[in-house]
């Protein structure tokens, strides 16, 4: 999870380019962004010289996501934070996709109090649509249960599966909250849907293979994490389905 999140951060960041208040500094941006995803130290020299000439909102977002790139999440976070605050601060209209960022870096950094807090923030903007509100309800959530606040999590993924239907994220995450209180046809039910959504997402199958699982169909829940196994081994989705078989082997073997 951490690695897909990882990425996800980083490719976000382009959606932002176009959100430039001062479009004379689009190349400079896109130039650092590219470093961050390939050069990270480079990008942060960039981004640290860039800053000093009047750079802004732009060259901190930059520093953030060059030390997202290098795995410093606490550093990615401080840096992100800040950007987040100036933005707001001007109302910038990068504003709220900025908390987002910050709060997936404070995840990341296992500072779920510090992900509440920015996920708080960027969901009080006005300016989100219905599908950035439920992408930010649904990380939000992950916040929600990684301070054991299941209530909430729950609260949150429904409202962004209402806002959009067609998210794969939310009826997972819907899937694995409804799986963890025991309301195993909830849980079927919303793994189908992600699974709908998701055509052959690793995630979705090691779900999948946890369900079927704690409804006692051991061979049904291999074969899904077997699956896992087969096609992506080295992802985190394949390790953790390995983990499964190991700690849950099949009796009549």
């Amino acid at each position: 999870m951490t690695r897909l999140l990882l990425a996800a951060l980083i490719l976000s960041s382009a959606a932002g380019a176009a959100a430039l208040r001062n479009p004379a500094d689009q190349p400079r941006y896109e130039h650092c962004l590219g470093l961050a995803k390939t050069a990270p130290d480079d990008a942060l020299a960039y981004a640290t010289q860039w800053r000093a000439n009047g750079g802004g909102v732009p060259a901190r977002q930059c520093s953030g996501l060059a030390y997202l790139s290098k795995k410093d999440f606490s550093a990615a976070t401080a840096a992100l934070d800040g950007a987040s605050r100036a933005a707001e601060a001007t109302s910038d209209p990068m504003t709220a996709a900025l908390w987002g960022q910050t709060g997936n870096a404070a995840l990341l950094a296992g500072k779920p109090d510090a992900a509440l807090a920015a996920f708080n923030a960027g969901l009080a903007s006005a300016s989100l649509t219905d599908l950035d509100r439920a992408d930010m309800l649904i990380d939000r959530a992950r916040a929600h249960v990684e301070l054991k606040s299941y209530d909430a999590a729950r609260a949150d993924v429904a409202k962004a599966v209402m806002l959009d239907p067609g998210s794969p994220d939310g009826w997972l995450l819907t899937a694995t909250l409804e799986r963890s209180a025991g309301n195993l046809p909830a849980a079927e039910a919303a793994v189908l849907k992600a699974g709908q959504y998701a055509d052959g997402d690793p995630e979705v199958a090691v779900e999948a293979g946890n369900i079927a699982y704690a409804q006692g169909k051991v061979k049904l829940a291999r074969a899904a994490w077997e699956a896992v196994v087969k096609v992506t081994p080295d992802s985190d989705a394949g390790k953790v389905a390995a983990a499964a078989l190991a700690a849950h082997p099949d009796k009549t073997d």
